[in-house]
């Protein structure tokens, strides 16, 4: 099989490699797609301190090819999600049984599973009420989807702050009940003028940059809650913290490393994107083969005006 290596920063060599046949609960995936996500983009910089070199990816999807011992729930021609850790970007994976769901086979961007139990997951922890008048930050990849299953809790409102045009212009099809250019007009005027005066009741800050903090720190009520769903990598981060405090701010880290809390996400994900509940492919900008993984990155590190997920896509897709 054919596997993406990153030898060295910004350096995909594409090697040959065999896997072992599945162990027992194993299964060997043919992977149709998998998504590069940004949290790798520190990786293939250089600016991680993870060690090269690596296999990255982990947005995968495919079809069982093969079942190992005691496998009782898939067998081969199935349909299927998984949870990885990395080497997504390959022709194959051995994957547990146990971190995979069968999907439908007709499914146009299963590989959304990952991202998208994030998402579930995220909005889960924070919660929000019937009613609630709720705030993105950052209108990328991850906050259209954020939006999709918000709309999904019965808001009052769900406003969607960025700087970016096309960004705005989609939260704006999804329909999104107000958006904000951050960098052309007051945040928390606008805030203040749709909520009476009070602040929004929960603020999702997406970005993973410090100027995300801060417009969520002034632009959600006393005693509502500021999610972080932004990976914040890099340095540390400056808070008004003294402000913080006195708005009661409840403040929910939303990142998950347990697995099975990652898998109970996207199980619900899954049933959600079955059900037609929401439809994320829209969202897919870019679609690249194995061989131009280094392509997708670049692409993807560049954030240029009309970029929302490039998507790495194999033969046999379904």
């Amino acid at each position: 099989m054919k596997a993406a290596l990153l030898s060295a920063p910004k350096t995909i060599e594409l090697i040959d490699r065999e896997l072992p046949p599945p162990g027992e609960g194993e299964v060997l995936i043919a992977i149709s797609q998998c998504g590069v996500c940004t949290s790798e983009l520190d990786v293939w910089e250089g600016k991680s301190p993870e060690k090269l070199p690596m296999e990255i990816g982990h947005e995968i999807a495919g079809i069982v090819e093969q079942v190992g011992q005691r496998v009782e729930g898939l067998r081969a021609g199935d349909s299927v999600v998984a949870w990885v850790p990395g080497g997504g970007f390959a022709e194959q994976i051995v994957v547990p049984e146990r971190h995979c769901i069968a999907v439908a086979p007709d499914l146009a961007y299963p590989a959304v599973a990952e991202p998208l139990a994030c998402i579930v997951n995220s909005v889960q922890l924070a919660a929000p009420a019937l009613g609630d008048d709720v705030l993105i930050i950052g209108g990328g990849f991850m906050g259209s989807l954020l939006q999709m299953v918000s709309e999904l809790r019965g808001p009052r409102s769900v406003i969607v702050a960025d700087v970016r045009p096309d960004a705005l212009q989609r939260a704006r099809e999804l329909g999104a009940t107000r958006v904000v250019n951050s960098a052309e007009e007051s945040l928390t005027d606008v805030v203040a003028e749709l909520t009476g005066g009070s602040g929004v009741d929960l603020t999702y800050e997406v970005t993973g940059v410090a100027a995300g903090l801060d417009l969520a720190g002034e632009a959600t009520r006393m005693s509502g809650k500021i999610a972080i769903v932004g990976y914040h990598q890099g340095g540390p981060r400056a808070l008004a913290l003294g402000r913080w405090n006195w708005m009661a701010y409840e403040i929910v880290n939303a990142h998950f490393r347990d697995v099975e809390t990652i898998m109970a996400g996207m199980r619900a994900g899954m049933r959600l994107l079955e059900a037609g509940a929401i439809e994320p492919s829209s969202l897919i900008s870019d679609r690249y083969p194995l061989a131009d993984v280094g392509a997708a990155f670049e692409r993807a590190g560049s954030r240029a005006a009309g970029f929302t997920k490039a998507l790495v896509e194999l033969g046999g897709v379904r």
